[in-house]
């Protein structure tokens, strides 16, 4: 069923949102989530319908964390959608009376559904080495069924807008699909943009296309990294996995971090670069200091910060970011680009000192994007980089999902999409 064409009319709707925002002292910091879900909520509430809103916070693992708690957010919420109130049920599986009570028009929250470890359907305080742990995780799917037809049972019919963890198949993600007719279960507005924005850059592709991959480990990116490597002509890695790459080649890099383990890995990506003859744009000088407190995400007093090759890193220092030249390389790789995808920063940019590599990426992603090229931001911390530094409205499309996203591009199928197109 298309969302545009269902009769919501004295309907319940239940929503899988993705609300998983970053919160600093009580405050959102970035409401891009909540905003891209906003289109689908309100399209449910003028054609007459009830909303049900749930989302996941955090990692609270199955227990139950008051800084996670979505209440939290309700006011938020109440405003993005324009709306005098919107309700919370602080227990999101014994919420009937609350969902009873439920009015056209009208917006209920439920808390935070990993407060149960049923919606992620893990054993939990059992290691995977124990014998026993086979026979947990069988319990644990048969209870996860009945947490989703316990969601399932508040509502008339089930939207999915949560891209970020469409790759999950989680209770509310995909399980709930199953209690609910073909014909009342449905993509929300969000997830269709997203799923379009991918088949724009790997269906629809216009040359030259260039990705760029941040982040701090090649582990968690070698996959998306080498199914790219038969897609793109130019490949910019940078951010913590640059000393990876850079000790393979017997670099010194300092107290840099690195995957000691995946050096292999690294040279591997490298070959196979040659063999497509992919471009591969690597990180040749960077920004290091001595005194980078990564709880405050400040330089402690009296630190040292320098510029030195990418491979001749000083000990007691590490790279926290892309260095001049190397910032130059990257634009000069990105300008005339007409497919762009990028997906994690080139440095430390939570602080300010360490913030100039990946502006420099997201300003010549903006200037490619004016030039007609089609620009896809993905990941959260991307997604935060263009909000600092104010390019929101000069690339393409942003995507809300990270894993989502990379896993789409990689061609895997999403099981949140696949439980309603199936």
């Amino acid at each position: 069923m298309e969302i545009r064409n269902y009769d919501f009319a004295g309907k319940k709707a239940i929503v899988r949102v993705d609300f998983n925002v970053p919160i600093q002292d009580g405050r959102i910091t970035d409401d891009t989530r909540i905003r891209g879900a906003v289109p689908t909520l309100k399209l449910i509430l003028e054609k007459g319908g009830a909303l049900i809103i749930m989302s996941h916070m955090g990692k609270p693992k199955g227990k139950v964390k008051p800084e996670l708690s979505l209440s939290q957010i309700k006011e938020a919420v109440a405003k993005a959608l324009g709306v005098p109130e919107v309700k919370f049920a602080p227990d999101c599986a014994h919420a009937d009376a609350e969902v009873a009570a439920l009015k056209p028009g009208e917006v209920l929250l439920l808390e935070n559904l990993r407060y149960y470890p049923e919606e992620e359907g893990k054993p939990v305080g059992i290691d995977k080495e124990d014998p026993a742990y086979e026979a947990a995780k069988k319990e644990m799917k048969e209870k996860q069924k009945e947490f989703a037809k316990k969601l399932a049972s508040y509502a008339d019919c089930y939207v999915m807008d949560a891209f970020g963890t469409a790759h999950r198949k989680h209770a509310s993600t995909a399980v709930i699909a199953d209690y609910f007719a073909d014909d009342d279960k449905m993509l929300g507005l969000l997830m269709e943009k997203e799923v379009n924005a991918v088949d724009n850059v790997l269906s629809n592709i216009k040359r030259p296309f260039v990705a760029i991959m941040g982040g701090s480990k090649v582990s968690t990116k070698i996959g998306i990294i080498e199914n790219l490597l038969g897609k793109v002509d130019r490949l910019i890695l940078c951010g913590g996995m640059t000393y990876t790459f850079v000790k393979a080649h017997g670099g010194e890099i300092g107290s840099s971090i690195v995957e000691l383990d995946k050096l292999d890995v690294a040279l591997g990506v490298e070959e196979l670069a040659k063999k497509n003859g992919v471009e591969l744009v690597l990180c040749t000088d960077s920004v290091v200091t001595n005194g980078l407190d990564f709880d405050t995400m400040t330089v402690k007093d009296g630190a040292e910060i320098k510029v030195c090759p990418s491979n001749a890193i000083p000990e007691g220092f590490e790279g926290v970011d892309a260095g001049p030249q190397s910032r130059e390389r990257f634009a000069a790789a990105i300008k005339g680009a007409k497919t762009i995808l990028w997906n994690g920063p080139a440095g430390v940019f939570e602080c300010d000192a360490f913030a100039e590599g990946s502006k420099a990426i997201g300003q010549a992603v903006a200037e490619a994007t004016a030039e007609g090229a089609f620009s896809l931001i993905g990941g959260g911390d991307s997604v935060a980089c263009v909000n600092k530094f104010g390019l929101v409205d000069k690339v393409s499309y942003i995507s809300t999902g990270g894993g989502a996203l990379l896993e789409a591009i990689e061609g895997k199928v999403l099981p949140g999409v696949a439980a309603i197109r199936k």
